[in-house]
């Protein structure tokens, strides 16, 4: 029954918390406001939650109902995730408060538009659709940092996308692992892994970029660094048997760590 009602994926949790957190606390160091950010924590969570739901009863999920109860359950859990979300995003909207809330939930809906359709065009789009979604994932850290301080500035844009770098690559390095479990020895894998790769030398250069332009604090940038020499490393370990819920909770872990080590960029 629990599964009709609370999202699966554990390390979807983590892609959309991680940046909520890392832009709330970034704006609470720089004097912004608790109170909005709560309720933009409990109108996020809210509208994740409601889309498990949403595909049990549209029948678009891979948990089926077979039953009056849980038919009721679902609907239940339809009307009140959002009946929180909507009275919560009310109060962050009221009097015209946090107009900026409008324009960015509208990016959000468009990815996940985009990361829908893409879907649907088959496996050799997953990724790219993947790429889409992670954009109305990471949006929370805009999000947050905006009602909390009520500026939508430069800050805001670069822990947005810093985020979306982050998450881009753990999804990326998951689909790799999973893909190419078997695959051994240095030729082999970067003859699978060179688009990975590609996109760590592309990281490295943004963030150079980022630290030289001072767009974000140093200790920020070296946040990416177990990141990117965790994907360094793939190319060179022997193969072992995957065991995919591990990989989740060590990509949680990954993403906890990020999280903390970007945060104290922020404190000087």
């Amino acid at each position: 029954m629990r599964a009709f009602v609370l999202p699966r994926e554990h390390g979807a949790w983590g892609l959309l918390l991680v940046p909520l957190v890392t832009g709330a606390a970034v704006a609470l160091l720089r004097g912004g406001a608790l109170v909005p950010v709560l309720l933009f924590l409990l109108a996020s969570v809210s509208l994740f939650c409601l889309r498990t739901p949403v595909e049990a009863a549209l029948g678009t999920s891979a948990q089926r109902i077979d039953s009056p109860a849980e038919r009721r359950l679902v609907m239940a859990a339809v009307a009140g995730y959002a009946a929180v979300a909507s009275l919560a995003l009310a109060v962050l909207l009221w009097k015209g408060n946090n107009p900026g809330l409008l324009p960015l939930g509208a990016i959000a809906a468009f990815s996940f538009g985009t990361q829908a359709i893409l879907r649907k065009l088959g496996r050799a789009t997953r990724m790219a659709s993947q790429m889409a979604g992670l954009v109305g994932l990471t949006s929370t850290a805009a999000g947050a940092y905006y009602v909390a301080t009520g500026r939508f500035d430069t800050t805001a844009w670069m822990i947005w996308t810093a985020n979306w770098l982050f998450a881009a690559n753990q999804v990326h390095m998951v689909q790799l692992r999973i893909r190419n479990a078997k695959a051994s020895g240095l030729r082999e894998r970067l003859a699978r892994g060179w688009k990975f790769l590609a996109g760590e030398v592309l990281t490295v250069v943004l963030l150079v970029l980022f630290f030289h332009y001072r767009l974000l604090p140093k200790m920020s940038v070296i946040a990416f660094h177990p990141m990117l020499l965790r994907g360094a490393a793939w190319f060179f370990k022997k193969p072992r048997p995957l065991r995919v819920h591990r990989l989740g909770w060590m990509e949680l872990g990954f993403a906890l760590i990020f999280g903390v080590m970007f945060i104290s960029g922020f404190l000087r």
